[in-house]
């Protein structure tokens, strides 16, 4: 801009100036209009002189700047009409245009092709109008001459529409923003050709020094000929050493915008989703076939059979009363019947041998318990989320630990939001002109003063650590520190620099207010990196901290990029993180305390705020599990009483406190919490630190487990009669052999499925398994060892008719021995539901409603969410609920996203920059470019924004037309562009080689220049602030190691949303990596943000859910095979029943909103442990019941263990599962009370209504074996039949 325009120390446009008078006046043709310059406009920009002769010749002093800024001017004896001042003064004006718009070298060849034109051009009189001048006496040469005021530019409307279509796609890298939004005085979509340049050259912009006002035109007017030299198109190069402009910066090279990919057509069949009509026909299919066998069968039964009653299988029955034998005894049974044999035979011997010695099996057992239990004093709890969630050996726990030791680990958020609600909206009404401006409810001058002082008063918090004040100031983000002290402050005040006076700062008279605080904000939220708001302020718009501020950071609930309409403000505290720094971390643990507790006495009418810091939702968690501590305990109490109650059974008033059983009940349940205890001690030992769920889960699974056992064994006793000559631990010895079996089955199964469990890749869920599998295997060891000796204990107790607790005081109640015992509950299944149950009329009814819900729950358990919403993990009063639900109210950029190169790519070379820069010659392909793509189709891709690219910057930086990299000429040191020194030089020579991109040692030598740089009025480029910990060097600043490129997700709200925004960032950093042919080298591109660690899970939470439970399915079906005495059938059954509970739980969690985390299938996993219970204790009765057919044996096995199953553990649960839904802790009422009801009721319907059922119909055979060592037992004796077990 040859006109002494704007001063070097402005920012925001600085470029342009001329005149000539408008009035009528005609300058002749081949003639001037100005040279020189004379008189101040104002500060240092200056007018220029009324001149009408011929063009002057140019000193040679001045060749250089000529052949550097108008080298289409440059020859002949070049002759001008400016001279060496005005060629200076339009260099330095053209500063900040060639740092936002060199990087397309098209659109600056013809920026500068206007502006050379304008101030220097021998033909000025063809199309410059002087149409206001004023006296002007010049002291040196002591003439009266004439300063130019006002001037017409005639341009042509083809050279003013192909500057601005060259120009119009270039981006600004540091702000994600089209460069002409920070030099058009508006929004970069609302900028067009004829106002970009009535903008640069009005006076009001505060960098012209006088108007000049364009007309634009392609023919000639009032006879004037237009500026109409030729243009470059952006796809064009301006010479042989450049290129045409990035695709980044022209979107004619890249061809068609990118388009998302359609969306996959869903899966429909006859216009219905096809896996519910492939369920609902498989359903039907299934009835038909079904009921077409029961009705055949009914039928050849009444042909045959003179009694409907007779069973459907009769004719395979086996029983031990006939003396039929029905075939030889298979190898298959004999092993059956000997391992059977071995078991009861090794539990009868162990049963009598603890009720024997019950001091020595006690002793023993506390001090296992002791020896377990010190293992305490090395207990260490997980609270870290990071540990919680994310496997260090995950994806993005190593890309985390890359990130943290490479740039440090990602600051720590502190953030407020901020409504209004008594405020009502402003209207603006601009001067002179213009329509009328809605500005939001909170962005009134009086809220803005008042979110001020909040803000003023957050700064001045202080807090005390280790005896030290702390304060913002000690740990927040100061990106320019040492240089500037000021903390990053994320805040709209940012705009008025923090500060009241700038807030009311106005430019009017009496009558009329030319510029406020109204002016000021619209023109920051269009250029916040800018250094000058070029209104008649001039107060600056980039942050205190040396930064801008993007509107979409710090205002919210606006529509469309209409800030002013923004109805809540969003300010951010970034505070730094410490990588391995506990000192520092626990004094910014201190300073977010004292925030959280500031903020929460706030009190301000006017002002609705919520509120987090980066430890809320940590210290939420730690609360709320403070908090239902109560509940949970509440919860077993009332577990213990119900188990201490119900064990006993009272024959009569005056024997209640004999024969009650509450010492045993609170022996019994001491026994279950210790084996958790021992758990938990043993892997302390080992350094395995305990987590939330650990605590809260498993001692209900172990009461679930072992209580049940509890109630077998000691029912199984009430129900038995002492055999003739039978001491009491023989009796009890028996009463072990048959039913231990079955407890080992059941334990053994869980265990072993629990510690396959700890295969999974999850921390939450290999944490619990190993804990989980432990308990219950020292569980099991414990109630077949102390308990049973315990139990042995009791019943002298009670055969001594001494008082239950009270066991000094002897009852004057007499009664010799223990009677022999049926509860109203066993009656209630022998004579009336199992008999009922097994009806032949009640059977496929019960089949098919069980099969109509399973295909329900198949069809739908594709549809369960995936994810954990936030606020599901805070207490229902938690401040943080309103923060989460502002969040996805108001915000409109979601977090920061970081595309990290990994070390090992050359930079200087031009191939490896064309592979990574978005500028001129760069790769279409180049990673910038990849993710400027990926952010034109945002709402596919969830990358908000471009890329801030600081190798393009640097390239910008470093250019000799630029005056930002300067050195000292003596030492070679760096001089900043601020700096007024004659021995300051720059960098690179103005040749065709310095003109190009630094390769080699001279692009390490001026990287670290570039990056050390604070930006300044005259180089807006410096790197400082932007960049400074987004280059890694290594090898003593020798080489660039680790680099990112920084962008935003678009606002992401729910888990799916977070879960999509990293699978895609994932897909885009491998295709980058791809294309940059390294994939088969030692380093990639990665995108890192701070969420992935948390949300990485979901990714694969499907495969890991089918794993754990295919896994845990597995091994329950090996281990129930081999402990059922080898009977696959009857392990088939059983997995069968336990796959269906699982898949129903699916249906739950559908119908219920339950979503699939960690949380949820530890819970899944722990199911399939409780599932064992209900089903393997009745499975295992079927199989070694003689009856004389499968309905007979099934309702044998139901009578004996349906009653201590629902009373072990259905009704156990039922109380303390009812007590959870009281709990504050929405985590506590959706997974643990929802899905604990779940796993009660489906366990228990399935075990003891489903299965019986299915056993009745398709239950294994008899073995023979088995069959023939019974009846050996029972010889002589007056039982002929198995004995209760």
């Amino acid at each position: 801009m040859g006109t002494p325009q704007g001063s070097p120390g402005r920012g925001g446009l600085g470029f342009l100036v001329l005149l000539l008078l408008l009035s009528p006046v005609r300058v002749l043709p081949q003639m001037c209009v100005w040279y020189g310059e004379c008189g101040v406009a104002s500060g240092d920009k200056r007018y220029n002189c009324a001149y009408d002769g011929p063009p002057i010749a140019l000193p040679e002093d001045g060749y250089d700047l000529m052949q550097e800024l108008c080298p289409g001017l440059f020859f002949g004896n070049v002759s001008t009409c400016c001279d060496v001042h005005q060629l200076q003064t339009l260099k330095n004006n053209l500063q900040l245009p060639l740092q936002f718009l060199s990087r397309c070298p098209s659109c600056f060849y013809n920026l500068i092709n206007l502006f050379c034109e304008l101030t220097c051009s021998p033909n000025q009189s063809d199309f410059l109008n002087v149409t206001s001048t004023i006296p002007y006496y010049d002291p040196v040469s002591k003439e009266n001459k004439s300063s130019i005021t006002e001037l017409q530019y005639f341009i042509g409307d083809r050279f003013a529409n192909a500057m601005y279509n060259a120009c119009k796609d270039v981006e600004a890298p540091s702000s994600n923003v089209k460069a002409l939004g920070l030099l058009c005085g508006k929004d970069a979509k609302d900028c067009n050709a004829t106002n970009w340049i009535e903008y640069m050259f009005s006076k009001d912009n505060g960098q012209t020094p006088f108007s000049i006002i364009p007309i634009f035109s392609d023919v000639p007017v009032h006879g004037m000929n237009p500026m109409n030299n030729a243009t470059k198109g952006c796809n064009e190069s301006v010479d042989d050493s450049t290129g045409p402009c990035s695709c980044q910066d022209c979107s004619i090279v890249c061809g068609p915008k990118p388009q998302p990919p359609p969306l996959p057509p869903p899966w429909l069949l006859f216009g219905l989703d096809a896996v519910y009509v492939i369920m609902w026909i498989s359903y039907m299919g299934f009835l038909l076939i079904f009921f077409a066998l029961v009705f055949g069968v009914w039928c050849y039964r009444r042909r045959h059979f003179v009694s409907e009653y007779t069973p459907i299988d009769s004719n395979v029955a086996f029983s031990v009363n006939s003396h039929r034998d029905n075939g030889s005894i298979t190898c298959g049974e004999r092993l059956g019947e000997r391992f059977e044999n071995g078991l009861r035979m090794t539990f009868t011997s162990w049963g009598a041998f603890c009720v024997r010695n019950p001091r020595p099996v006690i002793l023993f057992s506390v001090v296992f318990i002791a020896m377990c239990c010190s293992g305490f004093v090395y207990i260490k709890a997980t609270t870290n989320p990071v540990d919680l969630w994310s496997a260090p050996s995950s994806q993005a726990r190593k890309e985390k630990e890359y990130f943290d030791t490479h740039f440090g680990p990602f600051f720590r958020t502190e953030q407020i939001i901020i409504q209004a609600p008594k405020s009502h909206p402003d209207t603006y009404s601009p001067y002179p002109s213009g329509e009328d401006v809605p500005f939001g409810p909170p962005l009134t001058k009086d809220i803005l003063h008042q979110v001020l002082d909040l803000q003023d008063a957050i700064v001045n918090i202080t807090a005390s650590y280790d005896n030290e004040t702390v304060m913002l100031k000690d740990i927040c983000l100061a990106p320019l520190a040492p240089y500037n002290n000021n903390c990053t402050i994320l805040s709209v005040l940012n705009y008025f620099q923090n500060s009241h006076s700038v807030l009311d700062h106005t430019v009017g008279d009496e009558f009329f207010v030319y510029a406020d605080y109204h002016t000021h904000f619209l023109y920051c939220v269009r250029a916040p990196a800018s250094l000058n708001d070029t209104s008649l302020l001039h107060d600056p718009c980039l942050g205190t901290f040396g930064g801008p501020v993007f509107p979409w950071l710090v205002l919210g609930g606006y529509d469309d990029d209409n800030y002013n309409n923004a109805t809540a403000l969003v300010i951010t505290f970034p505070v730094n993180n410490y990588y391995n720094d506990s000192k520092n971390l626990m004094k910014a643990l201190a300073w977010e305390k004292e925030f959280i507790n500031f903020l929460k006495n706030y009190n301000n009418s006017n002002l609705t705020i919520s509120f987090s810091a980066e430890r809320s939702i940590e210290d939420e968690i730690n609360r709320e599990s403070n908090s239902d501590v109560s509940v949970v305990l509440i919860s077993y109490l009332v577990m213990f009483l119900y188990i201490s109650i119900a064990l006993g059974h009272i024959q009569s008033c005056r024997r209640l406190l004999v024969d009650s059983k509450i010492s045993l009940g609170i022996a019994g349940i001491l026994i279950v919490l210790s084996s958790v205890a021992c758990s938990i001690g043993i892997f302390s030992y080992f350094g395995i630190p305990l987590t939330l769920i650990v605590i809260e889960v498993i001692p209900f699974l172990v009461l679930a487990i072992g209580v049940d056992n509890i109630f077998i064994m000691v029912q199984t006793l009430q129900r038995d009669e002492r055999l003739q000559g039978e001491t009491l631990d023989k009796q009890i010895g028996r009463v072990l052999g048959d039913v231990a079996p079955s407890m080992f089955l059941s334990s053994f199964s869980e265990t072993v499925a629990f510690f396959l469990g700890t295969l999974s890749t999850m921390p939450a869920v290999r944490t619990f398994s190993l804990f989980a599998g432990m308990a219950v295997l020292i569980d099991f060891l414990l109630q077949v060892t102390c308990f049973v000796s315990l139990l042995g204990l009791d019943i002298k107790r009670q055969e001594s008719n001494r008082l239950d607790i009270l066991c000094c005081i002897k009852s004057s109640e007499e009664m010799s021995g223990v009677q022999r015992s049926e509860s109203m509950l066993f009656l209630f299944f022998k004579n009336l539901f199992s008999p009922y149950l097994l009806k032949d009329w009640m059977r496929p009814i019960v089949i098919a409603v069980f099969v109509g819900i399973l295909s329900f729950s198949a069809a739908v358990m594709h549809n369960v969410e995936i994810g954990l919403d936030q606020s599901l993990s805070m207490p229902d009063d938690s401040y943080v609920i309103d923060y989460f639900s502002h969040i996805s109210q108001y915000l409109h950029a979601g977090p920061p996203v970081y595309f990290v190169l990994e070390e090992g790519h050359n930079y200087t070379t031009l191939e490896g920059q064309n592979m990574v820069c978005g500028g001129t010659g760069c790769n279409n392909d180049s990673l910038v470019q990849q993710v400027f793509n990926a952010a034109e189709i945002g709402s596919y891709t969830r990358i908000g924004y471009a890329p801030s690219s600081w190798i393009d910057d640097y390239f910008d930086w470093v250019k000799p037309q630029s005056s930002c990299c300067r050195v000292y000429n003596a030492t070679g040191q760096f001089c900043n562009a601020s700096v007024s020194d004659p021995s300051c030089t720059r960098c690179r020579p103005l040749t065709q080689e310095g003109k190009q991109r630094p390769q080699g040692e001279d692009f390490m030598t001026f990287l670290p220049m570039f990056l050390s740089d604070n930006p300044n009025p005259k180089c807006g480029k410096g790197g400082h602030a932007a960049y400074n910990s987004a280059v890694n060097f290594i090898n003593n600043k020798t080489e660039v190691g680790a680099t990112y490129f920084m962008t935003y997700h678009t606002v992401l709200k729910t888990s799916s949303d977070y879960i999509d925004a990293m699978r895609k960032a994932r897909i885009i950093a491998d295709n980058i990596t791809e294309t940059m042919g390294i994939k088969e080298k030692n380093y990639r591109v990665f995108p890192y943000s701070v969420f992935y660690v948390f949300y990485e899970q979901y990714l694969t939470i499907v495969h890991d859910a089918i794993f754990n439970l295919c896994i845990s399915l597995g091994s329950i079906f090996l281990v129930t095979t081999v402990l059922l005495g080898f009977e696959v059938w009857a392990a088939v059954v059983v997995s069968i029943t336990i796959a269906m509970i699982i898949v129903n739980m699916f249906g739950v969690m559908w119908l219920w909103g339950i979503s699939l985390n960690a949380v949820s299938l530890v819970n899944l996993v722990m199911s399939c442990g409780i599932a064992v219970e209900f089903c393997s204790h009745v499975t295992r009765a079927f199989t070694i019941s003689t009856k004389g057919s499968r309905v007979e044996r099934a309702e044998e096995a139901l009578s004996h263990m349906g009653s201590s199953v629902f009373s072990g553990i259905t009704l156990t649960k039922f109380g303390g599962i009812v007590v959870l839904a009281f709990s504050k802790s929405q985590i506590f009422k959706i997974f643990y009370f929802r899905m604990y009801l779940a796993m009660v009721v489906l366990g228990a319907t399935h075990g003891l209504i489903f299965l019986p059922v299915l056993l009745s119909y398709i239950g294994p055979s008899v073995n023979k074996a088995k069959t023939r060592a019974a009846q050996e037992r029972t010889r002589g004796t007056e039982r002929e039949r198995l004995l209760y077990f």
